[in-house]
Order: C-alpha cells, then sequence, then structure tokens
C-alpha cells in the first residue's frame, strides 16, 4: 500500500461551533488529528451533535456549508450555514436559522436554496437566499415556502436534480405504522424549472410508498434518504438508503414517472447491492467519465460480524458504478480502527474539475473526551479528494487495514 495521501487531510481550528458547557477548568480542545478541515464542532458534553451535512458552490466560486443539531440538548429545528472563500481551506458561520432541518443546499439560476424539514418530522419547507447564504426568506404560508404541512415528513441532504425540464428531490413521510424504519413511506417531489420554487402549487408529489416486511425474505425494515438520480436510459429513480441486519448492503430503486406523479417498485429487481447502502449516500452522474458516483460509508469484510450495517460507519470509500446497479469500492479515503466512538458519515459532496470536494459528519478525537458516539458526531469537517477519477485501493488511507 503506498504512503501517497490524494485528498485533504488538513486540521483547522475554524468554526468552534457549540462550545456549551465548558469553563475555565475543562479540557483544551486538540483538533490536530481530525481528518480534514473542521468547519465546526460541537463537544460531546454539550448534548448537540452535529448532523445532515450539505455543500453547494456558488455562482461566484463560493463554497456554502450547512448543517443541523440534533440530541437531546438541542430543539431538533436549527441549521447553521457556512461560506469558504478560499476553496474550502478556512469557514466562516453566515446564520443560523429556526425552523429548518433535514436540508439540501442548491443553487437554480442565481439563487441559493435551502429544501427540507421545519423540524424533525415536521413540514417539507424551502427557503431561497440572493445575498449568498446571509439572508433568507421565511416558509410562512404556502406562498412563501411552506410546500407541505399536512403531517410529519423526513429526509436528507439528498441530490435536487434537474432533468426534463423539472427538478426533482427525493422525500419520504413517516405517518406508517410502527417506530423509525417501518414508518417511512418514499415519495418523489419536483417542480418545473421555470416556476417560483417557494409556491407550494407549483410543486407535484408522487404517490407515497409503503414497506412490506417481507420483502428481502423478512430482512427489510424500512427504507429512507433516497438520492433522485437520472438512470442511462433517461429514466428518474429514486434510489433509497435500504434498513437491514445482513450484507451485502442494499439500495432500493423505485421508478417514478416522466411526469413525476406515479412512484413503482418490483421488490424482485428492486434492491441492489451497494457499498455502503445501509447509510445515507449521495449519488451524482459524471459525465466526463460516464460514471456514478458515491462517498459512501462502507463496512470491510472483516467487520461485517461486529453489527448492524447501520451501525459501523469508521469507513469512508469512494465508489462508483455504470449502472446504479453494479458498484465497485475504488479506494478507501478515511478509516479508523474504532467503530464504537469514530463516525464519517452523511457525506454530502460536488465534482470541482478533476477533485471532488465534501462535506462530512464526522465522530473523532478533540481532545474533550471524543465523539459521545460513532452517531453523535462532534465535528463537521470539509475534504478534498484529489485527481478522484484515478484512484484505486493502492491509494487508500495509511491506518486502513486492507479489503480482506
Amino acid at each position: 500500500m503506498t504512503n501517497r495521501i490524494p485528498f485533504a487531510l488538513i486540521a483547522s481550528l475554524a468554526g468552534l461551533g457549540v462550545m456549551a458547557g465548558l469553563t475555565a477548568e475543562s479540557p483544551t480542545p486538540d483538533f490536530r488529528q481530525v481528518p480534514g478541515v473542521v468547519v465546526d464542532h460541537s463537544p460531546a458534553l454539550s448534548r448537540v451533535y452535529i448532523g445532515s451535512p450539505s455543500l453547494a458552490v456558488g455562482t461566484n466560486g463560493d463554497y456554502l456549508a450547512s448543517h443541523d443539531f440534533f440530541g437531546p440538548g438541542s430543539q431538533n429545528r436549527r441549521t447553521a450555514v457556512f461560506r469558504s472563500r478560499d476553496r474550502g481551506a478556512t469557514w466562516h458561520r453566515l446564520t443560523e436559522l429556526d425552523g429548518q432541518w433535514w436540508s439540501t443546499l442548491f443553487v437554480h439560476r442565481g439563487a441559493l436554496y435551502l429544501i427540507g424539514t421545519s423540524r424533525e418530522n415536521g413540514f417539507a419547507v424551502i427557503r431561497r437566499s440572493t445575498d449568498g447564504g446571509q439572508t433568507w426568506t421565511t416558509p410562512r404560508d404556502k406562498d412563501s415556502g411552506l410546500l407541505l404541512d399536512d403531517g410529519r415528513y423526513h429526509c436528507a441532504p439528498v441530490p435536487v436534480v434537474a432533468h426534463g425540464g423539472r427538478l426533482w428531490r427525493a422525500m419520504e413521510d413517516t405517518m406508517g405504522p410502527g417506530g423509525w424504519g417501518s414508518y417511512f413511506h418514499a415519495f418523489m417531489m419536483s417542480v418545473p424549472e421555470d416556476a417560483d420554487l417557494l409556491q407550494a402549487a407549483n410543486w407535484r408529489c408522487s404517490n407515497r410508498l409503503g414497506r412490506d416486511p417481507q420483502w428481502l425474505a423478512g430482512d427489510f425494515a424500512g427504507w429512507l434518504e433516497g438520492n433522485a438520480v437520472v438512470t442511462p436510459d433517461g429514466q428518474i429513480v429514486d434510489l433509497l438508503r435500504v434498513d437491514t441486519s445482513c450484507y451485502p448492503e442494499k439500495a432500493a430503486l423505485v421508478r417514478i414517472s416522466d411526469d413525476g406523479r406515479a412512484a413503482s417498485f418490483e421488490p424482485q429487481t428492486g434492491f441492489v447491492d451497494i457499498p455502503g447502502g445501509a447509510k445515507k449516500f449521495t449519488v451524482r452522474f459524471d459525465p466526463r467519465s460516464g460514471l456514478y458516483w458515491s462517498l459512501a460509508t462502507v463496512v470491510p469484510p472483516p467487520q461485517q460480524n461486529q453489527a448492524r450495517p447501520g451501525s459501523v460507519r469508521n469507513t469512508l470509500a469512494l465508489t462508483s458504478s455504470p449502472d446504479l446497479r453494479h458498484w465497485t469500492v475504488r479506494c478507501v479515503l478515511l478509516h479508523h480502527p474504532d467503530a464504537a466512538r469514530h463516525g464519517f458519515q452523511y457525506v454530502d459532496w460536488q465534482f470541482d474539475g478533476d477533485d471532488l470536494i465534501a462535506i462530512c459528519r464526522t465522530a473523532y478525537d478533540d481532545g474533550l473526551g471524543g465523539a459521545h458516539s460513532y452517531h453523535d458526531a462532534n465535528f463537521m469537517t470539509f475534504h478534498r479528494v484529489t485527481n478522484f477519477r484515478r484512484l484505486t485501493m493502492r491509494d487508500s488511507a495509511p491506518a486502513f487495514p486492507g479489503w480482506k
């Protein structure tokens, strides 16, 4: 294995974030070992954790990032927005929004948008900024960004895709029977590209598909956090994370009609093996390589007897596919041997020429006792994957012990 590291592993003291509970007698924060550039930090003792990282590139080249806050010290309804004007080397917090959660940053026709929910299992909402993320509209009603107010909704920072004259964005509701996993219904939202995105009447929703517990021989616990993706044959699909107890990890391909009204799923052909499929992932198509790419939280074979796939998050890999059905692990980018309190998860990313730029919900050592758990992350970190199309397993992180 080569010692060459083709991606950024630079620790930064930028954006100390939520430091509630620290006193003069407290330990000193130490970010020297944290991989990537630290955008924000919230120590475990605050009981406020960092979730839902999202990344966009502004029309002027600025990088914009966001994350929400969760945990017992949080209200589960706030999102912070950050900006970098030096290609991710340093970051500045622009604002914090109340009533925005699980949200995607995206740029459309010169404006910046955030689409997600109003809180945990809240309404579907969207906001617009015309000054690079410093100020935002407020979704007060159906004319100002309150898109769905008839129930409980769920999503993640997943892609907003332009195709066929419409913008597409996957969503779930949490109005099914049972608890987490079983109560998700998957559906697709879409809107004409030239419409006012803040007008609820301009948006269209497909029918909603619930879980059948008999799928995957009874090992299908639920689906969530879907990606809107255009298939090689030009059809929009919802590619969803699947919660199962077994390996290989899986995702589900839900077909969406061209008009966005009908969602359908064939369990005999709709499940695909995908590394990292039991955790949230972002998939985008790269015209230069003709491949779909993802930064996925994978589980190497030596760890696959330790826990459910969704509970192992200490390895981040670059993966690709020619058709959304056959996936290859190209390179392991980040790895820590401890899976209990270290995690690289919920990565959102964008193409940047020959590179990928990424933002990550990271659980890692911070000089203050570390993260509460692999899940309850204490950092949002920025990473650059240089010359990503050329990477192979020989370029994997030095800490990674090997795939077999």
